[in-house]
């Protein structure tokens, strides 16, 4: 069943909270404000550590136990908030844009107060271009209600917020080449160590969350750390908005406590609403383009990090996209890799050249329908060549979809060799 109470997805309770008027008459700011009064940056991050919040952009790592590890007494410090969302199947992030940008920026700002920062960024996907003004708005509107600025609210804390568009370059949402899109630079990714939060933008300690994690902030300081851990399981507390896609009734941003099974995202009325034209499922891609695949005997799977780890993939940005017996694994897979060689920044050899190779072959047997006798064993050849060699995880990503669809459908591939 739907929530009774939206974490994020909050205009589904509150219409119209995108105005700046009807997010504060519902008590948006106050939370801020509360906490540069009463609270110690210190405060802010044992709750937000308490609270399990594990970062939504992909990784899953712990958002509190992340901002302790900000190195002590070193200052400025950076917040990054990453916006490019780019990742195929992903677009949750645009919606809290567009319906709730002010949650948004609160989070923004309460996080920076609780690292001890003064100047935090937003770094928009280049094609976001009305998210952007939106964002440019609510800020405008945070700065003359006095909650950004110098002195805010007469508390002696000082706190500026800048929005930053890309060019639209997939590469940039990994969080070294985002900073280095920041610094002005080409967008590649950077060797670590040493990790952003002890030396990142400018070389400044800094940290980097994506959109849906830091509008999370808000409501765990408002409702307290056990109102949070209330919704989802153990290691996995909260919500998340999942982007579900492909060959469903109802494609669309519906946000569940997490451990919900898959089969309820996909088959619900409240949510998806089943299969188009009743056709079975044959593929499920769990997080996003560089999750590895699923099948239909996976589809009692928990939608939490354990639960779709326990399965053989990843969960990723919550983009669950769900593909029915009418499409064969190769096109999907040479779909899926001709947008990672397109997107490779070129830095490493493995991924510049794999994802080239891994495109040349697919496209003359998915798209041709032409298959040799050896191309199966050197598309296995390449993608174990690929596999953990690459500078960053744009290369291992691309190698997932080759090697999901010749793991579970191998059959498929040999039909195009056979002719």
């Amino acid at each position: 069943m739907p929530l009774s109470e939206y974490i994020i997805m909050r205009e589904l309770n509150h219409p119209d909270i995108n105005q700046f008027a009807v997010y504060r008459r519902v008590g948006g700011w106050e939370t801020y404000a509360a906490a540069l009064r009463e609270q110690t940056p210190a405060a802010l991050v044992q709750q937000v550590k308490d609270s399990g919040l594990r970062g939504r952009g992909g990784a899953g790592f712990p958002t509190g136990v992340k901002w302790g590890f900000l190195p002590k007494g070193v200052y400025p410090r950076y917040l990054l908030c990453n916006c490019d969302e780019s990742e195929p199947g992903t677009f949750n992030n645009h919606q809290i844009i567009d319906r709730n940008p002010h949650q948004v920026i609160e989070g923004v700002a309460l996080s920076a107060y609780a690292i001890e920062c003064h100047t935090a960024y937003i770094y928009m996907r280049g094609e976001f271009a009305s998210a952007a003004l939106l964002l440019e708005q609510a800020i405008a509107e945070a700065y003359a209600a006095g909650f950004l600025g110098k002195n805010i609210l007469g508390t002696g804390y000082d706190l500026d917020i800048y929005i930053h568009r890309g060019a639209g370059a997939y590469i940039c949402g990994e969080e070294t080449a985002l900073m280095e899109s920041l610094e002005g630079k080409l967008g590649q990714p950077r060797l670590k160590p040493p990790f952003p939060a002890v030396e990142g933008l400018y070389g400044k300690p800094t940290i980097i969350n994506n959109v849906e994690t830091l509008a999370n902030v808000p409501r765990i300081i408002e409702k307290g750390v056990a109102w949070y851990r209330s919704h989802g399981t153990e290691k996995s507390p909260g919500t998340k908005c999942f982007s579900i896609s492909g060959h469903v009734n109802r494609p669309g941003n519906y946000e569940l406590p997490f451990g919900v099974p898959l089969r309820e995202l996909i088959e619900s009325p409240e949510y998806a609403g089943g299969m188009r034209g009743g056709r079975p499922v044959k593929i499920i891609i769990p997080g996003g383009a560089s999750a590895p695949w699923l099948t239909a005997k996976h589809l009692d799977t928990p939608l939490d990090y354990e639960g779709v780890a326990a399965a053989g993939s990843m969960l990723g940005s919550g983009a669950v996209i769900v593909l029915d017996d009418s499409v064969k694994a190769p096109h999907v897979a040479y779909k899926m890799d001709e947008f990672f060689k397109h997107e490779s920044c070129g830095k490493c050899t493995p991924c510049r050249e794999g994802t080239h190779w891994l495109v040349k072959v697919l496209h003359r047997m998915a798209e041709e329908g032409h298959g040799e006798a050896n191309d199966i064993p050197t598309l296995h050849s390449i993608y174990r060549q690929m596999e953990g060699n690459c500078f960053c995880l744009l290369g291992e990503s691309a190698v997932m979809p080759i090697k999901s669809a010749l793991e579970l459908f191998p059959e498929e591939f040999e039909a195009i060799v056979k002719g």
